[in-house]
């Protein structure tokens, strides 16, 4: 069963949770996010547990289906296997909805939308794609920007670099190993307001393109029927009640939230 379209609002949302959701008390389920930190979306606090954007919102939708959950991280290139494998049981960590995933996994319906954005030094001439020629370009392997940079820059002449962690990407364009850099608009609104991130900006927008997906949602085992209604209908209520806009506003002074 492929995405379930989301037609509950309100305590309508509330009341299906309940009566679709896994009964209280039942195991803990596994929320499963990249073991890489992520900033703003999910990263350790001061005291070493885990936080940000959605860690705080997959405990509120777990609130809600009345569940117990446990953060699970998982290294980002496997994370889609250790959800079909059971090791974790839903996957809440930016993951676009493309058709090459939804071939393997089911999703619920999107939660936000975001686009890709360059980032280079802020004296540097970059206002087209067509200005990435001959530039070497940084991207996290295993997303969407990677996809995109693989069917489409690398046939402009653009040189491009792999790495396993957006924060290595975030080192070696400041250290100048790389001379620009493709990532989610998001995150890189938070990069280049860091104080170490002076003299850096985003230039510019990518493209709507297919390899972008259809918004961001939460990745589930496919046949998974009860779990994935219930977790849209949990979603529907933090986008309705308005936790996923306070917690957008905290995060980033903007709300994100919706498809």
């Amino acid at each position: 069963m492929k995405r379930i379209a989301m037609t509950l609002a309100g305590l309508a949302g509330l009341a299906a949770v309940a009566a679709a959701g896994p009964a209280a008390g039942a195991d803990p389920l596994k929320v499963g996010f990249s073991a890489e930190p992520y900033p703003p979306f999910t990263y350790k606090s001061g005291d070493g547990s885990w936080t940000g954007f959605e860690v705080e919102l997959a405990n509120a939708v777990c609130d809600i289906m009345d569940r117990e959950c446990k953060l699970a991280p998982t290294g980002w290139g496997g994370i889609i296997p250790a959800l079909n494998s059971g090791k974790i049981d839903f996957i809440m960590g930016s993951m676009s909805i493309t058709d090459k995933r939804d071939k393997v996994i089911d999703f619920t319906d999107p939660y936000y939308y975001t686009r890709g954005s360059y980032v280079a030094a802020d004296d540097m001439a970059m206002e087209t794609e067509d200005d990435l020629e001959g530039r070497i370009l940084g991207v996290q392997g295993g997303t969407t920007h990677a996809t995109y940079a693989r069917e489409v820059l690398s046939g402009m002449g653009v040189r491009l670099k792999m790495y396993d962690r957006q924060e290595q990407v975030n080192r070696d364009l400041q250290a100048g190993r790389i001379d620009v850099m493709l990532a989610d608009q998001i995150a890189m609104s938070a990069f280049v307001k860091r104080d170490s991130a002076q003299g850096y900006e985003i230039k510019f927008q990518a493209p709507k393109h297919p390899a972008f997906g259809e918004g961001i949602g939460v990745g589930v085992r496919e046949d998974d029927d009860d779990l994935t209604e219930a977790l849209n209908a949990a979603i529907d209520a933090v986008l309705q009640n308005g936790t996923c806009a306070e917690l957008s506003k905290k995060y980033f002074d903007t709300n994100i939230c919706g498809a």
